[in-house]
């Protein structure tokens, strides 16, 4: 293995890297049990041939180095660093480039470690060293330096704080440098240099400013990359108008010239293929998927859940098989945050390009503008409805495209725009586009397939029961591609039918949908094992589908419930042979559980009462106790909403462990996990309403905690809702116990509850602070004006509640 350190045994390069990597390997798991002689040797052998004459060897001495140092060694090995910085003067080319990669190297890996007074503080020499060789004649030793001082920006070093008007003023003078490698690495200074330092560029900002424009069409594209990564970061600082203003119509022309396919894109997307729907998957392709946990939200005045909490995480569908962030993405991120900066100021300077695009000959010019206008949907969206008239029915013409490339992107900008599409009167826009994105999930093209099936899902949750009409032609197509999807697509075709029952809800349960949509669901939950991932998918799908379905799914729901049941106990009985022998079996991928636990959930809301035969045949409840001790949030989070549930559809079986789960529940309201407090909160309302007045001896045990939250700052509105309907419904059955705190919480209880609709949980929150004002009338004298703020927010009460609000006015005026 020291053979990468001799070249006079063996002159082969790559046998000697292979022998360096290898001891590298060695490093990296035994280096503990070297002996102090053997450490000591390769310590030195390593710096004495950093100057290697093969770069490959001087690159392997590197990363042996920097794996020894990031062992811990950097404070025992004291002499590297000023060996490697002294190095750094060699006459002799090979020996300073190869010290300068192994430094680049160290700062990568350790730069906090390089600032700290653990090594007394190195940067403090380091920093200005580096600074030195940026007028080098060797681009390569211009590059390692800049490289190695980008490493200190975003941690704001205090060496290189102290040494910035220096830094910038190199950069400045490498600005135009012939290397692109010294250039990439400028940019990069300047971007991060914007994020932690912009009161130094800021006037310098005009020449800046212009660099960028050049740069962002450097022909090396992956200059061209880094530098248009500084229009993103600069959107996001308050200066951006102010700065970017006069400089929009040099901008933003090439930002849109940066959205077309490259040709190198164009062939890894197999943009040539158009029929592929027969070619198996690769593995590699399917990406992970993450299953979101159930959390319980309320309604709104304005529709379901909260404004700006559905953050859409498909909005880079347009590319997703290009995963690598490329030119083309930046360019599209870019005009995206830059049109919710700008809004329609944006469009004097897009609108002029945008007609020449949409309607360009090649195809790869025509794609590029379809882009670009479903960049500005969210930002230019006033502006464009004048225009949306005449792009809809073009961009759903260039749905039916012959390049499968033109009918994807148009899929993803019409989701882009389904709001206002479902805005119009249905057989407008809604219905030519439904049908021809349903023609595409059936496309030949697996890109098309899946680009539709997202755009469809998207659709479903704008359009919701516009959608009722046409729900046998839905789900027609969706049954029909069950048949013809490869392993990727199938599993966004889950979730395109889960979406669409939670659009529609009730209105699939009919027995002709329930007939055609559950034998092909039923018939893959029974081809996949218990151990394949396939069934996160199917399981979220199905928990929607059973939710939406009700009564429809009781023929279905045994062996789904008892499947479940048994994904959960074989989890749990997985983790504790792990928790006991470590070193005999592997953790258990507790998704598996957290998906179960929600399908769980989906069925005692679906099923109601139906559920109890299922539960009582079962030890759901032993493990649901299990569940909520669990050490993942996640677990907690999902187990806190199956009690939740439970308690609403079958209580008798919750009832007897109330003893049990009630400290469990009150050591979980805790808001720095806010999902699983979120849900603990709720599942303890549903409870006291279920308990009446035996829930008298556990207020105790939650009631602090839950004025503590209400009162707590910045506490999500989902969590202050459920927390304030949790404790209205505590005092609705133990008013005595909760009305000596009115004064601690009514001010916020108030305030967080004047937003959502009229229904059952606000209801039984109202009367419980009515009984408590009646227990307590001079804990809410202080701040009765808000509680009828929050009166005057109900539509129309229950004739008994408006009876209490009357007798409480009442009694305040007297």
């Amino acid at each position: 293995m020291m053979t990468c350190f001799s070249p006079l045994l063996f002159t082969d390069e790559p046998t000697r890297s292979l022998s360096g990597l290898i001891l590298k390997n060695n490093v990296k798991a035994h280096y503990q049990n070297f002996p102090p002689a053997v450490a000591d040797f390769i310590k030195q052998e390593c710096l004495s041939n950093i100057g290697d004459p093969s770069p490959l060897i001087r690159a392997t001495i590197g990363i042996l180095i920097t794996t020894i140092a990031s062992k811990g060694e950097l404070q025992t090995w004291p002499e590297l660093l000023p060996q490697l910085c002294n190095l750094l003067n060699s006459e002799d080319y090979n020996t300073c480039e190869g010290s300068f990669g192994a430094l680049q190297k160290i700062c990568e890996d350790s730069s906090e470690l390089l600032d700290s007074d653990a090594l007394n503080r190195p940067l403090n020499i380091m920093i200005p060293k580096f600074l030195q060789f940026f007028k080098h004649c060797s681009p390569k030793i211009r590059s390692h330096a800049i490289a190695c001082v980008n490493q200190f920006i975003i941690g704001r070093a205090q060496a290189l704080m102290d040494n910035i008007d220096t830094f910038i003023e190199s950069l400045f003078a490498l600005a135009a440098d012939e290397d692109s490698e010294v250039r990439k690495n400028v940019c990069r200074a300047l971007v991060m240099l914007l994020e932690v330092r912009i009161d130094r560029l800021i006037p310098h900002m005009h020449s800046i400013v212009q660099y960028m424009l050049q740069r962002t069409q450097d022909p090396d594209e992956n200059v061209a990359l880094e530098a248009c990564e500084f229009w993103l970061t600069l959107a996001e600082q308050p200066i951006c108008k102010e700065v970017l203003s006069g400089h929009l119509v040099q901008l933003i022309p090439i930002l849109v010239n940066g959205m077309k396919y490259s040709e190198i894109d164009i062939i890894l997307l197999k943009g040539d293929v158009e029929e592929d729907e027969a070619v198996p998957d690769s593995e590699q392709d399917i990406k992970p998927r993450f299953h979101k946990s159930r959390t319980v939200t309320l309604q709104h005045e304005g529709g379901e859940g909260e404004e700006g909490e559905n953050i859409d995480e498909d909005d880079d569908d347009d590319d997703d098989t290009l995963s690598d962030w490329n030119l083309r993405k930046c360019s599209a991120a870019a005009l995206d945050v830059l049109a919710n900066v700008f809004r329609d100021d944006l469009l004097p300077h897009l609108l002029p390009l945008l007609k020449d695009l949409l309607f360009h000959p090649d195809w790869v010019v025509k794609e590029s503008g379809i882009l670009v206008l479903g960049a500005i949907a969210e930002g230019c969206v006033q502006g464009m409805v004048p225009y949306l008239p005449e792009l809809i029915p073009h961009l759903i013409q260039c749905l039916c495209d012959k390049k499968a490339l033109v009918r994807s992107i148009a899929c993803w900008t019409l989701s882009r725009y389904a709001h206002w599409v479902v805005s119009q009167p249905p057989d407008a826009y809604l219905k030519p586009l439904m049908t021809e994105l349903l023609k595409r999930i059936l496309d030949g093209n697996k890109r098309v397939q899946e680009a539709a099936c997202s755009a469809f899902a998207t659709l479903e949750e704008e359009a919701c029961t516009e959608l009722v009409p046409y729900l046998g032609f839905i789900l027609d197509t969706l049954v029909f591609a069950f048949g013809k999807y490869q392993h990727k697509n199938l599993l966004i075709l889950y979730d395109a039918i889960g979406t669409l029952a939670d659009s529609v809800g009730h209105h699939l349960n009919q027995p002709e949908y329930i007939q055609k949509l559950m034998p092909p669901l039923i018939q893959k939950w029974n081809e996949l094992k218990d151990e394949d991932k396939d069934l996160f998918p199917l399981l979220e799908c199905l928990s929607s589908v059973a939710t939406a379905l009700q009564s429809g799914f009781l023929p279905y729901c045994e062996p789904v419930y008892q499947r479940c049941v048994t994904l959960v106990q074989k989890t749990l009985a997985q983790a504790m042979m792990y928790n006991q022998h470590p070193e005999q079996y592997e953790a258990p991928d507790k998704d598996f559980m957290i998906v179960a636990l929600d399908l769980l959930s989906g069925l005692a809301e679906g099923l109601g009462g139906h559920v109890e035969q299922l539960v009582a045949r079962s030890n759901i409840m032993t493990l649901l106790f299990q569940c909520m001790q669990d050490t993942m949030p996640e677990v907690r989070q999902s187990s806190f909403a199956l009690l939740g549930d439970l308690t609403k559809a079958c209580f008798l079986h919750v009832k007897p462990c109330i003893a049990e789960f009630m400290p469990i529940l009150g050591l979980n309201l805790n808001p720095e996990f806010i999902s699983v407090c979120n849900n603990a909160t709720w599942a303890i309302g549903e409870i006291s309403i279920q308990m009446g007045v035996e829930m008298e001896p556990y207020v105790g045990l939650v009631l602090n905690n839950l004025v503590e939250i209400i009162n707590r700052p910045n506490t999500p509105k989902t969590l202050l809702e459920n927390t304030a309907i949790t404790i209205g419904r505590l005092g609705y059955v133990c008013p005595q116990e909760v009305a000596p705190m009115l004064p601690q919480f009514i001010r916020p209880w108030c305030q967080s509850l004047r937003n959502i609709r009229d229904n059952e949980e606000k209801d039984s929150a109202f009367r419980g602070i009515c009984l408590m004002i009646g227990v307590n009338p001079g804990g809410v004298v202080q701040d009765f004006i808000f509680f009828c703020d929050a009166v005057a927010s109900w539509v129309n009460p229950k004739e008994d509640l408006r009876d209490m609000f009357y007798k409480v006015f009442i009694l305040h005026i007297k």
